[in-house]
């Protein structure tokens, strides 16, 4: 799937500036971004719920094989799992045989339940009766809007499940503002903020090299010693402190912070418990990005 210069404006606001996406078949895309930044004004685009001001879209398949997940599935609450899975078979595809029914909910785990009515389905589960509807068709396109946006560890955990299994299935893309969920079961990954794409590819060329490289220091208080000490060296790019007994340390020159920092440490008396490198990952790129 791919867009060319796709554009969106609402009056004078530009939701989409331009934006052009590649989605690998088979792949599953993380499109990440602030608040407000046209994620889930991109995937309306994408599933024709509304119409670009101007660029192309090329789905790279039939329209009525693209299937889209709101960020809070609504069903009535009177029917039963296996009813809500069977109504979304016959309205979206009818030649579907009703067995199908059955296996989606076995992978989406909710066989024990496929008979209990879903008004007492609990909110992970509901996520997981949703993609099971949405599959059931099999589309070659899923469009998930914040999949596991408020549920508890446990549902996040069966949703991202359940969507690294639909990886090479079909071809996934993921809108969220949950950097770990991204790195966790993403192979590519988007980056919007404020209708434009300011990184594209697979997660190993966006960390490699991107982020600065970051120093973990762990000591007792008070911190404020060791966080004017260190932002004093002509090494240290900014010191944030992140816990009561935490400062992250980021560097522009790591082969300096290799021989400096320790020495810092030691002549401001720092009562030092722990000092880790810290490889970058998604969150610190998306701050650097999005600064």
């Amino acid at each position: 799937m791919t867009t060319a210069g796709l554009r969106k404006r609402y009056g004078r606001h530009e939701a989409l500036a331009g934006v052009d996406l590649v989605v690998p078949r088979g792949s599953v895309y993380g499109l990440v971004g602030p608040n407000g930044a046209g994620k889930t004004t991109l995937l309306a685009v994408l599933a024709g719920l509304r119409r670009p001001t101007g660029g192309t879209v090329d789905l790279g398949c039939d329209r009525r094989r693209v299937a889209v997940l709101p960020d809070t599935p609504g069903f009535d609450p009177w029917l039963t799992g296996s009813e809500v899975v069977d109504l979304a078979r016959a309205l979206t595809a009818p030649e579907v045989p009703g067995r199908r029914v059955a296996e989606v909910l076995a992978d989406a785990g909710l066989t024990g339940a496929a008979h209990r009515r879903v008004g007492g389905y609990s909110r992970g589960m509901l996520q997981r009766l949703g993609i099971a509807a949405t599959v059931v068709g099999d589309p070659e396109l899923l469009l998930l809007d914040e999949p596991c946006s408020a549920l508890d560890p446990a549902g996040r955990r069966e949703v991202l499940e359940l969507i690294a299994r639909l990886g090479g299935r079909a071809t996934v893309v993921l809108s969220t503002h949950l950097l770990a969920d991204v790195q966790e079961v993403c192979d590519r990954v988007g980056v919007l903020d404020d209708g434009r794409l300011l990184h594209q590819g697979s997660l190993d060329d966006l960390l490699v090299g991107r982020a600065a490289p970051a120093w973990v220091v762990r000591c007792r208080p008070p911190l404020e010693p060791v966080e004017a000490a260190l932002s004093a060296r002509p090494w240290v790019a900014a010191v944030r402190r992140t816990g009561a007994e935490e400062l992250v340390v980021e560097t522009s020159a790591p082969a300096d912070a290799e021989t400096d920092l320790v020495r810092v440490l030691a002549d401001v008396g720092a009562h030092v418990l722990r000092v880790d490198r810290r490889s970058a990952d998604l969150e610190d790129v998306f701050l650097e990005l999005t600064r």
